[in-house]
């Protein structure tokens, strides 16, 4: 690797603009047809480091830009990356422990163990090698292949070339060179995170009655009842640990008469489902900047001279469940249309660290694995009679990136929705997106199983017939060859929804998603006639998405909007929460006899200071409000406790979403405990009622604490912070997730767009690097990095550093 820093500017600009003209006229020949770069030999780019550490990665072709990005994120995530790799090579107890928990940024195992069973399974019967091997449309198209080779590349090339300084994995042995099966092992993680992944626990542990005397025992019983509040709790993107906001403006509503976009993700803190900022550029081909998900080679959320696009999780259940009749002879059997077929057995032999090899049998079907859950709320026990298992497309599913990278070349939201039709890759996720030509659009183009509400109607179980409309989960009858899921004619894979069932919303004044369902993605305009799997229509929404379309309905009305008003947006910080029930409890506060309210281990407690906390309070979460804490930790424990039917006067009405439920009923019982609690915990950690919320919310990096504002999904706040709660510690002394890659595009007529980024938690997790906490500062005031996407800008950065890593051969 060479590294050269040009302190003479016209130096810089004449370099970059030899090499511009260079790349641009480089054959697009691949490396395995003997391709030299410009280095003389192997794969290799052009690295431009501007403010932040944020790299503009310039490549002759794919292969070499996979090799700049591979590069690059290891010299920012070299740790994270390699504990991924550790993963999905199903190596986690073997360097871990067979007992700790993973991260849970690939899957939702509980155990080190579990995860490795499940991914060395996969390693194991070659289901990444089969999909690389699908042919496209249905497989990954060969830029996305040489993509993942190029990465595998350069991350290798860093590790051989670099010592790694960061504490977390410094000299560590089980960071080691990858290959670009093992990236595209990562893609299909991603891919099956809302499924499989989520299903990794039961999965594994799924094992046949053991006994003949076992076999003549009465079947084990699922409540439907239960099931169905369990499925919908299990399903609830609210409780994700992922979700997001996103909104377009049309021209019709900005002073350019152009689009814009805000999009904020709510995305974990720490571990691997970071962001990661970069710029691609192939000259003539590829120019895009945004955020990537580590050991992803393209840019998952972004935008380039043209379009802009954020996603946001979406509310379609991504599987399904067919429930086995098994042969009454043999418990890994089971019945269709009367014929037995024989499980598939899937033995995985797992190396722990300190002790013998664990060995576990898997068991698969037509339909896919046996599961015996999908959480600890929602049992499917494997009897002498049934058995479930799980169906999941996303599992035949490795286009994810190759969605990603068609949507980097598209110029407009037109061509963002026949991105998503040609490549059907998106696996949990919705889209919005604005263009310079002042279009939007909204569209739930995830990848979802065919289930119609007439197939769920004549095929659902009885327990399918408490889950699926409860929640989308459809639990089909799988003894009858007729209860198959189908396939729709513009599907690239049989038994998924083609494009044109997915609810779209083109061209509205204003499209915004806060993780409900595609119904009000505006208000005006509400998307019906889906079917269930998709989500739900006229049922409440969440305080988020009442907050968001309250904010962006008034934007769009008052019009005239910049990229400035997203910035403000970003930052308002506004408590829906507060505003609907603020007034109210200190209402309900003040008059509480003697000021005097019961907490609920019984203890009395004065909390009539408390009172004229919540009635000053400004109702918003930034860092200097007083008395956001203190509602932060009512509201809390009040909505927490009580049902929406007796937390309010007004009832939700269909006809009045945004607006209902409103009025506090302040005579409920649970507020003046909620109240009683929440002063006597305040008080216990030393904590004033009216502190700043940002002496008591913050992360401390550096040694230095800087305070957040923001709040979590109870209060609505479109600036989502979620952080547990550590009295002793001072409150909320650490993020694990909430907003993470914010970026506010528009455009003004010119070349560039008008372009302002965020990355919370900053582009790199090793504290010795320079990039560790320079973005979270930022976000702790409230700032922007201004996007530096045209060559004059690159050019122009006073931070400007140019790397040009290459193979060694």
């Amino acid at each position: 690797m060479h590294l050269r820093t040009r302190p003479i500017l016209r130096r810089v600009a004449l370099a970059g603009a030899a090499l511009l003209a260079a790349t641009a006229a480089a054959p697009q020949a691949s490396a395995a047809a003997g391709e030299r770069g410009p280095s003389g030999g192997g794969l290799s780019a052009v690295i431009r480091y501007t403010e932040n550490g944020i790299p503009h990665i310039l490549a002759r072709d794919y292969a070499h830009l996979g090799f700049g990005t591979g590069w690059a994120q290891a010299a920012d995530q070299v740790c994270v990356l390699a504990d991924g790799f550790v993963t999905v090579a199903g190596e986690r107890s073997r360097w871990f422990g067979p007992d700790a928990a993973p991260d849970g940024s690939l899957s939702s195992a509980a155990r080190n163990l579990s995860s490795d069973l499940y991914f060395k399974g996969v390693r194991e019967s070659g289901t990444v090698e089969k999909l690389l091997a699908t042919p496209a449309p249905a497989g990954p198209g060969k830029d996305l292949k040489e993509l993942m080779r190029g990465w595998a590349a350069g991350y290798n090339t860093w590790l051989a070339q670099n010592e790694i300084t960061d504490p977390a994995c410094k000299s560590a042995r089980w960071v080691r060179p990858v290959t670009a099966t093992d990236v595209a092992a990562r893609g299909f993680a991603v891919s099956v995170l809302g499924g499989q992944g989520r299903g990794v626990d039961g999965i594994t542990a799924a094992q046949p009655p053991v006994s003949a005397g076992a076999r003549s025992t009465a079947p084990q019983e699922v409540d439907p009842a239960a099931a169905a509040e369990a499925a919908r709790e299990f399903f609830d993107t609210s409780r994700y640990d992922m979700g997001s906001n996103a909104v377009a403006f049309s021209g019709s509503t900005t002073a350019s008469g152009r689009g814009l976009l805000l999009g904020n993700p709510h995305y974990p803190w720490q571990g691997g489902r970071r962001f990661w900022q970069s710029q691609q550029t192939i000259p003539g081909e590829l120019n895009v900047s945004g955020g990537s998900l580590l050991g992803t080679a393209v840019v998952n959320i972004g935008f380039n001279e043209k379009v802009a696009w954020s996603h946001t999780v979406a509310t379609g259940t991504p599987v399904n469940l067919h429930q086995l009749t098994l042969d009454p002879a043999d418990p890994t059997a089971y019945l269709v249309d009367g014929k037995p077929e024989a499980m598939t057995r899937r033995t995985v032999t797992v190396p722990v660290a300190g002790g013998d090899p664990v060995t576990r049998t898997q068991w698969w079907t037509r339909y896919g694995p046996v599961i015996t859950g999908l959480g600890p709320g929602l049992p499917l026990p494997w009897t002498a009679q049934t058995a479930y298992a799980l169906n999941d497309p996303n599992a035949s599913n490795l286009r994810g990136s190759d969605t990603a990278l068609a949507m980097g070349k598209a110029r407009s939201v037109a061509g963002i929705q026949d991105a998503l039709a040609r490549t059907q890759g998106l696996p949990w996720v919705n889209t919005v997106a604005a263009d310079s030509a002042g279009g939007t659009l909204f569209t739930q183009s995830q990848l979802l199983p065919r289930i119609t509400d007439e197939l769920a109607a004549r095929c659902s179980t009885p327990l399918g017939r408490a889950t699926y409309p409860a929640s989308g989960l459809a639990v089909l009858d799988g003894s009858r060859a007729d209860c198959g899921l189908g396939a729709d004619p513009d599907a690239v894979q049989p038994g998924v929804f083609g494009p044109g069932k997915a609810p779209t919303l083109r061209d509205a004044p204003y499209a915004e998603n806060s993780n409900d369902s595609a119904w009000l993605a505006n208000a005006d305009r509400p998307l019906t006639g889906y079917e269930r799997i998709w989500g739900n229509v006229a049922t409440p929404r969440s305080m988020r998405t009442r907050g968001a379309v309250e904010d962006v309905s008034a934007m769009a009305a008052r019009g005239g909007l910049t990229v400035a008003d997203l910035q403000e947006q970003q930052f308002a910080n506004r408590v829906p929460a507060g505003d609907l029930a603020a007034a109210d409890a200190a209402k309900a506060c003040a008059a509480l006899p003697g000021g005097t309210a019961t907490a609920g281990d019984g203890t009395a407690v004065d909390v009539s200071a408390a009172c004229p906390v919540l009635a000053a309070w400004d109702r918003t979460a930034g860092v200097a409000s007083r008395g956001a804490l203190l509602f932060d930790r009512f509201w809390r424990k009040l909505a927490g406790s009580t049902a929406a039917k007796d937390l309010w006067l007004v009832p939700f009405s269909a006809a009045d979403p945004v607006r209902t439920p409103r009025t506090l009923n302040q005579a409920a019982p649970g507020v003046a405990r909620a109240l009683a609690d929440t002063v006597a915990e305040l008080r216990a950690a030393g904590i004033a009622l009216d502190a700043p919320l940002g002496e008591h919310q913050f992360v401390v990096r550096g040694g230095r604490k800087l305070p957040v504002g923001g709040g979590t999904e109870a209060l609505g706040v479109w600036n989502k912070i979620e952080a547990p709660w550590n009295a002793v510690a001072g409150g909320y002394p650490e993020v694990v997730h909430g907003s993470s890659h914010v970026q506010a595009v528009g455009w003004d007529g010119g070349r560039c767009p008008v372009a302002r980024t965020l990355l919370t938690y900053s582009q790199s997790s090793n504290p010795n690097s320079p990039y560790y906490a320079d973005q979270t500062r930022l976000f702790s005031e409230s700032g922007w990095v201004t996007s530096r996407f045209c060559e004059r800008d690159i050019l122009t950065s006073p931070k400007l550093k140019v790397v040009w890593p290459r193979e060694r051969r």
